[in-house]
């Protein structure tokens, strides 16, 4: 799988569909498009090991810092009950993330490029400043989270950790410069210190088993208890991210799989499987996070830990050892880390797609860095701990409100065979997506007026 493998993909309007309004002039992340080469023969496994990687960048945006408290709110408060909730939500986000891959592979556009091409400008434009609001919270939630990550492990400061975020855009540039592989390679290790360190603190909780398994079994008492419920809805409702869907649309392109219908489809199949392997690993590490809220505060009749540092806090005592609460840090840094590169390349697509413009990457990174860290850094400074808490739940309302301006238009491009051609989304899948779209859309409505009938 090496670089500089270039392989032209134009968009054929005979395969991909006749029914945009803008042709589409530039490729999507045009400095790292089709340079990982993919074998045109071979096994089904060396196929599928080029087209490894792009999934793993996108589930971290599902086990982002932003998703650890409802996590540990609702194992803490409700024991296992909720992996249910976990699970359904990890099925709607493949089924969407499917779609990404479809839209861009098969009509060879990320979702800001077909969005600027089947829209017209007053309509297109607003998309891309609601896309950059949504990409500076999700930013936003990075740098505190890390910020948290620094603080627990090294006794930093936030005001000074989130300032030491900005530093982050040296080391992704120097990944950049080494090639795509590099950054995928990063992502996914980080993802593997991040697993570990949650199988470690499981093996030292030593859940009730059996009641993990009885918890991915829904249960009517979910509804039934509104207290439940709500954390149900929380759950469901930050599943789905939209810089997720502009992110994964544009790094199925970085793969060189030709541009005839055979190859696309193998394209499509293999991307899928790929998004699908890496979203479990997210519903492996989310749930981990919920197993171990259940078997350490809940059993222990502490029903209401949300906030990263109290767990942090507790972790030691509960599971009697001092390694415990270190595990936990190093896995939250990790996680803030790998999600300040997965904003960063969203942050590139949705500027290039929407208004077609291209900076370099280090000017679009210090930018998108920028406009998330004065306000971080001016809450924390004047607020502290607790003003971060309550900027990281704005950072999720807002990214709540952005949500239905990207998910709509997925649904609806992929659903088009005007716009697919050949690749449009069978019947099955579009419902299927449809279902999805509209119950998360009206759970993060909920979640929204919620919190201002609560403010």
């Amino acid at each position: 799988m090496g670089m500089d493998a270039r392989i032209p993909q134009k968009t054929d309007p005979a395969v991909a569909g006749r029914g945009w309004r803008l042709a589409n002039s530039e490729p999507s992340l045009s400095d790292v498009f089709g340079s990982i080469r993919v074998r045109r023969s071979g096994t089904f496994w060396g196929k599928l090991l080029a087209f490894l990687g792009p999934g793993y960048l996108v589930a971290v945006g599902y086990m982002d810092p932003g998703n650890w408290a409802t996590s540990l709110a609702g194992g803490s408060k409700f024991g296992y009950a909720l992996l249910s909730v976990a699970l359904i939500s990890n099925i709607m986000a493949i089924i969407l993330q499917s779609l990404c891959a479809r839209l861009g592979v098969g009509a060879g556009r990320d979702l800001a490029q077909a969005c600027r091409d089947a829209f017209p400008k007053w309509v297109s434009w607003p998309l891309w400043l609601f896309a950059e609001i949504a990409i500076s919270a999700t930013d936003l939630a990075e740098i505190i989270g890390t910020a948290i990550g620094l603080n627990l492990l090294f006794g930093i400061p936030l005001e000074i950790g989130v300032l030491i975020t900005a530093l982050d855009v040296f080391l992704i540039l120097a990944l950049q410069a080494l090639g795509f592989r590099w950054v995928e390679a990063f992502v996914v290790a980080l993802l593997g210190v991040i697993a570990a360190c949650f199988a470690i603190q499981i093996a030292l909780a030593n859940p009730d088993w059996g009641a993990v398994i009885r918890g991915f079994a829904p249960t009517t008492e979910i509804v039934r208890n509104p207290d439940m419920l709500y954390l149900a809805l929380g759950i469901l409702g930050a599943t789905v991210m939209p810089h997720n869907l502009y992110l994964h649309s544009g790094l199925v392109q970085t793969r060189g799989y030709g541009s005839s219908e055979a190859e696309k489809r193998e394209a499509i199949k293999l991307s899928t499987i790929d998004s699908t392997f890496a979203l479990c690993l997210a519903l492996t590490i989310n749930a981990s996070i919920l197993i171990l809220a259940a078997a350490t505060f809940n059993a222990a009749g502490n029903h209401d830990v949300a906030e990263l540092d109290r767990a942090h806090a507790l972790l030691a005592p509960m599971l009697g050892s001092a390694g415990a609460p270190t595990l936990f840090g190093i896995a939250l840094l990790c996680c803030g880390l790998n999600s300040t590169v997965t904003a960063t390349l969203s942050g590139q697509i949705v500027m290039e797609g929407f208004i077609n413009i291209r900076i370099a990457p280090w000017m679009r990174r210090l930018i998108t860095r920028a406009i998330a860290i004065v306000p971080a850094a001016l809450v924390t400074i004047w607020y502290g701990p607790k003003g971060s808490g309550e900027l990281l739940i704005l950072s999720q309302v807002i990214l709540s409100l952005q949500l239905p301006f990207a998910i709509v238009p997925l649904v609806m491009f992929t659903g088009s065979r005007a716009k697919m051609g050949v690749f449009v989304a069978p019947r099955w899948l579009t419902l299927a997506a449809a279902v999805t779209a509209a119950v998360v859309i009206i759970l993060n409505a909920k979640l929204v007026l919620d919190f201002i009938a609560g403010g």
